[in-house]
């Protein structure tokens, strides 16, 4: 991996935050482009990766609608792990119900995405969490996985969440809870659990959200955004 690729996620990130509003292009963003856009990461193991399927194109419509941040298009793009092209994204997204696994070559290079300044959100559908957690341990040996207690500024950007993460879906009953790793004093991977914000964010007629339910979970993604591009 080229310096030059290592540092594209830095680069980007800075570019972005604060910047005019512009509006997007129909298309997916194409790599390099400098304006905001989400990699979708399309991991191995036989999870459902392609969920949400309307998630990211909402998220990124409220970007561009209630921030200054520039968004280069409609739509995410998919990005593998082990890939070049990860590089070119700096917020990057996962979900799915099931087995998430990566190769020891992916899970390389997303070590050095992260290291290199990318972010990875990672929203639990109901079912991910044992295989995520088994990754993150081979991803960050030396930085566990920790509860993000509701003083953490990623509940407090652009809309206040006191109590922490917003609870969409009941799935176990619990309250909601975020996660994440810290790395050399930076948030690298935010972890949201037993909530569902994915499917908040999702089109209103796939799970019949009340309103208020959606809003909220607008609001925490675009906190998760804000915090990311501006830590």
């Amino acid at each position: 991996m080229a310096d030059a690729e290592l540092a594209a996620v830095v680069v980007l990130a800075s570019s972005l935050c604060f910047a005019p509003t512009r509006g997007a292009t129909p298309d997916a963003a194409p790599p390099g482009a400098r304006e905001f856009s989400i990699g979708r990461l399309k991991y191995g193991g036989g999870g459902d990766w392609y969920e949400d399927r309307t998630s990211l194109v909402n998220l990124l419509r409220a970007v561009r609608d209630r921030t200054s941040i520039r968004v280069a298009a409609d739509h995410e793009v998919v990005v593998e792990p082990g890939s070049a092209a990860i590089f070119q994204y700096p917020f990057a997204y996962a979900c799915g119900h099931g087995n998430m696994k990566f190769t020891d070559a992916e899970l390389r290079n997303l070590r050095r995405y992260l290291d290199a300044g990318g972010f990875l959100w990672v929203d639990d559908d109901f079912g991910i969490d044992p295989s995520f957690r088994r990754e993150m341990k081979r991803l960050f040996p030396d930085s566990p996985l920790l509860e993000l207690p509701f003083s953490h500024p990623v509940f407090h950007q652009l809309y206040d969440f006191p109590g922490g993460l917003p609870k969409i879906h009941e799935h176990d009953g619990g309250p909601a809870r975020a996660f994440g790793i810290v790395h050399q004093g930076r948030l690298v991977v935010f972890y949201s659990f037993d909530t569902d914000l994915g499917d908040g964010l999702e089109d209103p007629e796939i799970h019949h959200d009340p309103p208020e339910k959606r809003e909220a979970a607008l609001q925490m993604a675009l906190n998760i955004v804000h915090f990311a591009l501006s830590q």
